[in-house]
């Protein structure tokens, strides 16, 4: 058997091939850098590259519109929608999503769960929660369940 030794390969530069494994690993304790300003790549045609856009989910944004509703027209208890605008956290729902679809449903169900972590398992639907709490509470719920929704990429 001939075992060969040589090969075509180009010689490796050792300086660069310690940078590159520096870059890799580096010292287990590196000074704090300075914060760098974004980098800006350029695409083949000389434009700049937009920046990559995180999509948000049609829960997330179902429940994020529907608070936003909370916050324009005022939030409510025990009426939907009282005679002055202010809605429930039930009517912002149903504001935002537009129809009862899916979405609106898991919404619903994600806003509902938030709820019972945050106040305990009694409660069986949104308006009771909603109309058993305060505007502070309501408002943590949402947001918790906003953030989930979120993690959860939904």
């Amino acid at each position: 058997m001939n075992t060969r030794t040589e090969t075509d390969f180009t010689p490796v530069d050792q300086d660069l091939y310690a940078k590159a494994f520096q870059l890799l690993d580096p010292d287990p304790t590196p000074e704090p850098a300075a914060p760098a300003a974004p980098a800006v790549s350029v695409v083949p045609s000389g434009l700049p590259a937009a920046p990559p856009v995180r999509l948000i989910g049609p829960v997330e944004k179902t429940l994020t519109d529907a608070l936003a509703v909370l916050d324009t027209h005022g939030w409510a208890r025990f009426a939907l929608v009282h005679p002055e605008g202010a809605r429930c956290s039930i009517g912002a729902l149903r504001a935002a999503a537009g129809a009862r679809n899916a979405v609106y449903c898991d919404a619903g169900n994600l806003l509902l769960d938030e709820a019972r972590r945050q106040h305990g398992k009694k409660w069986e639907t949104i308006p009771s929660w909603n109309d058993s709490h305060t505007g502070a509470q309501v408002r943590s719920v949402w947001e918790a369940a906003i953030r989930r929704a979120h993690h959860m990429n939904i």
